[in-house]
């Protein structure tokens, strides 16, 4: 079956990896790190100053993230982008939305609707995460999906966008990520690890343990939200969590009946201002909408397609469609839409919106020991 988008595949030692990636995909992160400048600059972040950022951002995710940083060295060297450049890329979050630290940002974080499912609850009695990922439809072009391992045998399949390393995914150890964007009024452009740098630490983790760790023990500027589960063998049930990440504290939210569901708002006691506050929009209802549509009983994963299709609100909807006369910084769908199926270690993707996927495609890792 076809995937509905590249699937690039690389192993080895990190730098390698990362090498194999940016050579593979060099004219998408050439063209993806152009237009992501070009956004920058629209935001009043021209050329030299996005650099800057991004050695600020190399040197903190080589303190904190060596071995992530090692790869992103090599996908610049692939690709032949400059670095500097590859970094203010993975930085896309930071340097787009963070503002003057106390000043709240105007617009509306575009991303996503997730859920995490656990076994008690779901009708395989697997442990399952899910996602729309809701972003700009211009960018739909340079997503693909990533495949490496590594020469500790931790194999990690992430949807991306060419030239970072990590979105929404899952490793071979059972452990998964989805993502949503948040906002505080302490988010700042110059705050340490970037967040798609974040994402990747998180799921090179060999356990959810590990994982929260490298969330919780790296410095950062930009707000996230990461809702993270594992499956574990032997007949031991799974677990999830879901980590509201400010610049300077962490939030924690836990099932509650078997189910966790999240959008782009704060909805643990994190002492930091929620920015949304300052905008509102679908955020506020999408995620309580995502629960109730769940339902009781088990949970099927059509069910959860079922969800991930919904229309209430719409188009600021779960699955979410462009605003007619939305200004170009506005725009926003949802590009692709998946499942995780962590017992299975299995990946379902459809194009988005979801409403018009006939079909999801699945990819499959090999479980360790």
């Amino acid at each position: 079956m076809q995937l509905p988008l590249p699937l690039i595949t690389s192993s080895g030692t990190p730098r390698k990896c990362g090498n194999t990636y940016g050579s593979l995909a060099a004219a998408a992160i050439a063209a993806n790190t152009a237009n992501y400048m070009a956004r920058f600059a629209a935001v009043g972040i021209g050329a030299e100053q996005a650099r800057e950022y991004g050695a600020l951002f190399r040197a903190a995710s080589h303190e904190y993230a060596p071995r992530v940083a090692e790869m992103l060295d090599g996908v610049a060297e692939g690709a032949r982008i400059n670095v500097d450049e590859i970094y203010a890329l993975n930085g896309r979050t930071e340097l787009i939305y963070s503002v003057e630290p106390g000043v709240a940002r105007t617009q509306e974080p575009a991303e996503c609707t997730a859920l995490a499912v656990l076994g008690e609850r779901s009708a395989t009695t697997h442990t399952l995460l899910a996602q729309n990922w809701d972003w700009h439809p211009d960018q739909r072009p340079y997503a693909l999906l990533l495949d490496t391992t590594d020469d500790q045998g931790r194999r990690v399949l992430a949807l991306t966008e060419a030239g970072m390393l990590a979105k929404a995914g899952l490793n071979n150890a059972g452990l998964g990520v989805c993502v949503n964007m948040l906002g505080t009024l302490r988010d700042r452009r110059d705050g340490g690890v970037p967040y798609h740098v974040l994402l990747r630490a998180a799921l090179e983790a060999p356990h959810l343990g590990g994982a929260i760790k490298a969330v919780c023990g790296t410095p950062r500027g930009a707000s996230i939200n990461l809702l993270m589960a594992q499956a574990y063998d032997g007949g031991t049930p799974g677990e999830a969590i879901d980590l509201e990440v400010g610049p300077d504290d962490v939030g924690f939210l836990h099932p509650i009946d078997g189910v966790i569901t999240h959008a782009n708002h704060f909805e643990s006691a994190l002492s930091a201002v929620d920015t949304l506050k300052y905008i509102g929009g679908s955020s506020f209802f999408r995620a309580a909408r995502a629960r109730r549509l769940l339902g009781a009983g088990r949970i099927e994963e059509e069910r959860i397609k079922g969800v991930l299709r919904d229309h209430g609100g719409f188009p600021q909807s779960i699955c979410r469609h462009e605003e007619p006369g939305a200004a170009d910084v506005d725009r926003t769908e949802s590009l692709f839409s998946l499942i995780l199926d962590l017992d299975e270690r299995r990946m379902s993707i459809a194009n988005g919106p979801p409403c018009t996927a006939v079909e999801y495609h699945h990819i499959g890792l090999e479980k360790t020991g």
